[in-house]
């Protein structure tokens, strides 16, 4: 079995154990043979763009995660490592340090900002709720109107879904932003 067919196998298995269905069950949402999807999962099968999609659909999940491969149960990002991702309003760089898994709506930041401008974040989706805890420095953050002076070891969770901003008063402060979507 080659490595493609392997990744496809495991992760239509995976999809198929997290959504709860029969391999039957699945099979009949997307509109193929049980045996077609019985081969795939066993990583025999050669699957056509058309099958993968019609997969993807029946498990809720997009296409791209049918390509995908388990995340390690366990993961370490050292201090100083990581995919920064800037701000082009203020000197604000976050690092990603947990994608939001499938089904699960989360996101995981490291972020140092320094003094200057002022971080403003437009609504996320409806519901989302942002939690910070404040590593080191000191910062004014949360929705409009509803600012606060956080030190470190503060701890400060508001309405992600209203607009709100980040703003640092000391170099290099670091906080962490766990963000949290229905």
């Amino acid at each position: 079995m080659s490595a493609p067919h392997q990744m496809i196998a495991a992760a239509i298995r995976r999809e198929r154990s997290r959504a709860g269905k029969s391999l039957s069950a699945l099979a009949a949402q997307a509109g193929i043979a049980k045996s077609t999807l019985s081969q795939l999962e066993a990583g025999s099968g050669n699957p056509s763009v058309e099958t993968l999609w019609a997969l993807a659909a029946a498990l809720g999940v997009p296409l791209s995660l049918l390509f995908d491969t388990e995340a390690p149960a366990t993961k370490l990002v050292r201090a100083g490592e990581g995919e920064v991702l800037e701000s082009e309003q203020s000197e604000f760089a976050a690092v990603l340090l947990s994608r939001c898994p499938p089904h699960v709506r989360r996101d995981v930041y490291r972020v140092v900002m320094q003094p200057g401008e002022i971080r403003r974040a437009q609504p996320h989706p409806r519901g989302t709720v942002e939690h910070m805890l404040v590593c080191a420095g000191q910062m004014r953050a949360g929705p409009e109107g509803q600012e606060e002076i956080l030190q470190p070891g503060d701890y400060y969770t508001y309405p992600g879904d209203h607009p709100h901003s980040y703003e640092a008063l000391q170099a290099d402060t670091l906080f962490m932003i766990v963000m949290e979507a229905p």
